[in-house]
């Protein structure tokens, strides 16, 4: 059933406490005292519509976190100090630093807080409760507010404390504006795709979504699947791949996927060229086919021909999904195939959605960001919900009437 809106609240004078995604990274001249600076405020500026509107309605805002990995103990380097500044800065107003997230000092801080206000618990990770979503640890972020509001989709597919426990003391449990499009986005694909749907799947590794593959089989009309995972796939066709990344744990299984596709009739488009070197870091690089794939050289880029082939089976789609670039996008001399596809995706006749974080990337590199249907900001939540598990920080979400 669709889920509750921050939208369908009545915020005036109520205390809310809104899960966001502020997980950015830092940098700074010395970190090492707590010189931090917000490398790249993407996800701060994200949260701001459904922050703004909470404000706008009458109401307080308790802001809540985790900001990497703090081992569930305060660190310095972790504080969300710097994200509380830029903040300010986005918003143009305070965003006070509350001293922990839970506690006497911190729930007198929250109560003490005008409408229009804001306060910025700091990073929930300090505590090992918030990871292994304790009930009394959920309990006392709780008390800070009136009504929960989740907008950290990114977030979604963990159980931890601020995002499932907390709805059984916090009620109702509503989801923001960009969890909201995130889910209208994904649903759009799973439950109603204009046909044909054609997914594009790269990346490292065939393990990290070979479940999203045997789903998306499911689904889809056409699969183009390139980067590193496609050679676990070319090799269970019997192709030689040079040194190119394989795993030989997963050949069967490919092998496996490639015959239900055929069975279900469904089109897989697999690398017919690769650009090759001897490793990431080489300064020289060229293309061949795959069937005259060097002994000695990797797989690093698809080919122009593959591009060809996979622009070709974009031409009539009308929903593309797109997760994972096509080669080893952060070295120049291998984005291009990356880079390309993105161009080739935003000019296609279809709705778009593009989810993890090189890929969007790769989008915006391309400069063709605004062309695309909708950009994801999630990475692990993205690919689990098109796998089709359950998000525990979804189904935690207040069903709407």
């Amino acid at each position: 059933m669709p889920k509750l809106s921050v939208e369908d609240l009545d915020l005036g004078g109520k205390r809310v406490f809104l899960r966001v995604d502020l997980n950015v990274p830092l940098a700074g001249p010395r970190p090492e005292a707590g010189e931090w600076q917000v490398a790249d405020d993407t996800r701060l500026q994200a949260a701001l519509p459904t922050l703004q509107h909470c404000l706008k309605a009458g109401a307080s805002v308790i802001l809540a976190s985790h900001l990497g990995r703090p081992k569930g103990k305060p660190d310095p380097k972790y504080s969300l100090a710097p994200v509380a500044r830029r903040l300010e800065e986005l918003l143009g107003q305070p965003v006070p630093l509350a001293p922990d997230c839970v506690g006497e000092a911190v729930e007198a801080r929250a109560r003490s807080l005008e409408p229009g206000q804001v306060l910025l618990l700091e990073n929930l990770r300090f505590h090992p409760e918030e990871e292994a979503n304790d009930p009394v640890f959920a309990g006392a972020l709780a008390r800070l507010a009136d009504c929960y509001v989740n907008d950290a989709f990114a977030s979604a597919h963990r159980a931890h404390a601020s995002i499932e426990a907390i709805t059984r003391s916090l009620s109702p449990a509503a989801a923001g504006l960009l969890m909201r499009r995130e889910l209208e986005a994904l649903g759009r694909i799973l439950e109603r795709p204009e046909r044909p749907l054609v997914a594009i799947l790269g990346g490292a590794k065939v393990s990290d979504k070979l479940a999203l593959v045997e789903h998306l089989l499911e689904k889809v009309d056409t699969l183009l699947i390139g980067g590193g995972m496609a050679f676990t796939f070319l090799r269970a066709l019997g192709h030689g791949v040079g040194r190119s990344l394989v795993e030989p744990e997963r050949i069967e299984m490919a092998r496996r996927v490639l015959g239900e596709a055929s069975r279900r009739g469904k089109s897989v488009g697999l690398p017919v060229d690769a650009v090759v070197a001897e490793s990431p870091e080489s300064v020289e690089s060229r293309t061949v086919g795959i069937r005259e794939m060097p002994e000695d050289l990797m797989g690093l880029d698809i080919g122009p021909l593959t591009l060809g082939r996979f622009t070709q089976a974009l031409g009539g789609a009308k929903t593309v999904v797109w997760n994972g670039p096509m080669g080893v996008f952060e070295r120049p001399r291998f984005a291009r195939g990356t880079v390309d596809l993105a161009r080739a995706v935003a000019g296609c006749n279809a709705f778009s959605v593009v989810g993890g974080g090189d890929t969007v990337a790769a989008v915006q590199q391309a400069g063709v960001a605004e062309k695309i249907g909708y950009l994801s900001t999630a990475g692990g939540a993205f690919l689990e919900f098109l796998e089709g598990r359950i998000l525990p920080g979804v189904a935690a979400l207040t069903e709407r009437a």
